[in-house]
């Protein structure tokens, strides 16, 4: 009778297979080999354009951040709130890159490897600048600080570009918001990544309530009510069930926002993502004022 300790065919198959995928890694020419169990951290890394040898949950990242994409050699390291320490201690980083999300595992994760542990979205504080100096941070851990000096004054430089272009859109705030049913919203303040890109973009956003840690949910739909001036606009996919309901539900067409034509949809966006996540949501943002209203609910 084998052991519950003994190595099993399945598990010799599997870690073969995680060999063969650490072996194809590499790391960026003179750089060290980054692995990533934050989604911001590994954006972070990206825009720095030292592509982690491994990260967390890729099937989803490549979802909600597809732009620039992460190739198909980078290591899975399964969940970030549960990552796979064996594959990761193959995969021989030379740092690890986390935040305070993750901190639960930082004593196991420092046996393997440095750790650089940053924070990203702290309550009540705006997230950008914190993006930003979070190149410098990482950009000064291994030892490239030009790589920073280029990014934010690229991603400067474009924000910038995109301000201008929505400097006529100026004249109302943004209600920024996701929906999860046809009662419920998800409310972005000030402190989330698209309240701090907005209001970088000279944007004002409506929803002046607290936030936990970046928005607040579940909030009634009918708080939309309260803001008759703003231009709603709506993150990610509509569920099925609540477009569904939100079309028969009175209050929802009565919103001035909605009866006047003044309701926006843009892609689903990481929101809690670093630089290349904000970047993405300002050029969204930007495609989706510069288009008649196309939501229809």
């Amino acid at each position: 009778m084998v052991g519950s300790g003994a190595p099993t065919r399945r598990s010799f198959i599997a870690a073969g297979l995680a060999l063969a995928a650490v072996s194809s890694v590499r790391a960026a020419p003179g750089g060290p080999r980054l692995a990533a169990i934050d989604w911001a951290m590994l954006e972070t890394a990206i825009a720095l354009g030292h592509m982690p040898v491994a990260a967390c949950e890729l099937i989803r990242f490549r979802v909600d951040s597809p732009e620039p994409p992460v190739p198909e050699e980078v290591v899975d390291l399964g969940l970030r709130g549960a990552p796979n320490f064996e594959l990761l201690q193959l995969v021989r980083p030379d740092l690890i890159l986390n935040s305070p999300y993750y901190t639960r595992y930082l004593a196991r994760l420092s046996q393997l490897a440095p750790v650089l542990n940053l924070p990203f979205y702290t309550r009540g504080e705006p997230p950008l600048p914190k993006v930003m100096a979070a190149l410098h941070d990482l950009a000064g851990a291994i030892d490239d600080p030009l790589a920073a000096t280029r990014a934010e004054a690229a991603a400067e430089e474009e924000f910038s570009r995109i301000a201008t272009a929505v400097a006529p859109f100026s004249d109302r705030p943004l209600c920024l918001i996701n929906i999860g049913d046809a009662r419920h919203l998800r409310a972005f303040g000030f402190d989330s990544l698209f309240g701090s890109v907005a209001a970088r973009l000279g944007l004002a956003n409506a929803w002046e309530g607290q936030t936990r840690f970046s928005f607040l949910a579940p909030v009634p739909i009918e708080q939309l009510a309260t803001m008759p001036e703003a231009r709603v606009v709506i993150v990610g996919n509509v569920p099925v069930q609540a477009r569904r309901g939100l079309a028969r539900a009175k209050l929802w067409q009565a919103l001035p926002a909605v009866a006047e034509g003044r309701v926006y949809q843009v892609p689903e966006v990481n929101a809690f993502g670093g630089l290349p996540s904000a970047l993405r949501f300002a050029r969204l943002l930007a495609a989706a004022l510069a288009r008649p209203p196309e939501v229809q609910l």
